[in-house]
């Protein structure tokens, strides 16, 4: 496990960098409209979701390490080449090799994971320690982003995508270097498509991923047209979730070391992110010391509601699956999370744009009516886990 948190740190290093940047190389340096690098991710976005659950199957399989670096590979070769765009059809090309794997890698590499370690609550903390180094690497790698932006020359971007390319080999060498996992025998990729209770859990559970969107684009887009708050306090919640993550997300762990447990703490995130929600609607017109105030508490309530959902989302997704399709259930899990994300900043950008203070309430809402059913639904789930009931996933 080592390597591979090593690797991920490394790897996230490179998405940090190039996720801080990539949006001004494709329209200063390959100079493409807006438009067409919107339409170009969205093709990119969706084609993640089509690919996922049969990526995540292939880790059934084959051996984990091999197709998590395979997937790496391929995601390597493609911002390489980057370097060579020439054209809308070869950005299209790019973007869709680049992007479209990543969901299936992260499915892939869950499933290694629970691979390597048999125990749940090692295995909880095993997810979490990755985690924590991808946010570490991420604030290294949006720090070198940052110089990359200030020299602002189209050799300063070249430089920034061959280190990230360099990042995604690392992770793959690390990969293979890893002991081989424990794969079945017979693999039952289908048996996830017809698993309902755990398609349910996993379906409701995906709508609290809402949350990053809520900082990417709920939060700037309120500051910058709705409140008098400078904004540069964007940026501020921003480093109170990265510290916030890196600091607690293994001991929130704990708190989902089994299914009911993390349906517990999957309600308490729902609820806690709505409190954030409700903050920061009485927000609005806000100003001063005491509009400052409320938004950093209300941060500090979103970390809180990120460390519960994102440890209730492993510890559910990960004690429900079936060890002979590991893989397929996490790719399911991602797809369901992904879907989230495709639409997530057009529901912040409806939200607040059409109805100001109450579009934070709505969201409020949302999150309440999503965590609602899940220890119903885990009930469920895991009364369909038991070997003794042939029935439990028919469809």
């Amino acid at each position: 496990m080592g390597l591979l948190l090593w690797g991920r740190g490394v790897s996230a290093l490179g998405d940090g960098l190039w996720f801080t940047t990539w949006a001004l190389f494709f329209t200063r340096v390959l100079g493409l409209p807006l438009v067409t690098v919107g339409v170009v991710m969205a093709v990119a976005g969706a084609a993640g979701l089509l690919a996922a659950v049969p990526l995540g199957a292939l880790a059934d399989r084959f051996d984990p390490r091999v197709v998590l670096a395979a997937i790496t590979l391929v995601r390597a070769v493609a911002m390489a080449s980057y370097l060579v765009v020439d054209g809308t059809w070869a950005f299209l090309a790019a973007t869709v090799a680049f992007t479209a794997p990543a969901n299936g890698g992260n499915a892939v590499r869950t499933a290694l994971v629970a691979g390597l370690v048999a125990d749940n609550a090692a295995r909880l903390r095993a997810l979490a320690r990755l985690r924590v180094a991808q946010h570490v690497g991420y604030a290294i790698g949006a720090g070198v982003g940052a110089l990359v932006l200030t020299a602002d020359s189209p050799s300063a971007y070249a430089w920034a995508i061959t280190g990230n390319a360099l990042t995604f080999a690392v992770l793959a060498v690390t990969a293979l270097a890893v002991r081989k996992p424990s794969i079945s025998a017979t693999p039952r990729a289908r048996v996830v498509l017809r698993d309902r209770p755990y398609l349910a859990v996993v379906g409701v559970t995906s709508v609290l991923s809402l949350c990053w969107a809520m900082l990417s684009t709920g939060l700037p887009l309120w500051l910058s047209r709705s409140t008098d708050l400078p904004l540069a306090l964007g940026g501020v919640v921003v480093v109170v979730s990265s510290v916030g993550i890196a600091v607690f997300q293994v001991p929130f762990a704990r708190f989902a070391r089994t299914p009911s447990r993390a349906a517990r703490t999957a309600v308490r995130s729902g609820v806690v992110l709505a409190a954030s929600c409700a903050l920061l609607a009485t927000t609005a017109g806000g100003s001063g010391a005491v509009g400052v105030t409320v938004v950093v508490v209300a941060a500090v309530l979103h970390v809180v509601g990120e460390l519960g959902y994102v440890a209730a989302n492993w510890g559910l997704s990960v004690e429900l699956m079936r060890d002979d399709a590991r893989g397929a259930y996490q790719g399911v899990n991602e797809a369901a999370t992904a879907t989230v994300q495709l639409f997530g900043p057009a529901v912040f950008t409806f939200a607040l744009g059409g109805f100001g203070a109450g579009g934070w309430l709505a969201v409020a809402v949302i999150f309440l009516v999503a965590v609602a059913p899940v220890p119903a639904l885990t009930r469920w789930a895991t009364r369909t886990r038991d070997p003794a009931v042939p029935s439990n996933t028919n469809p």
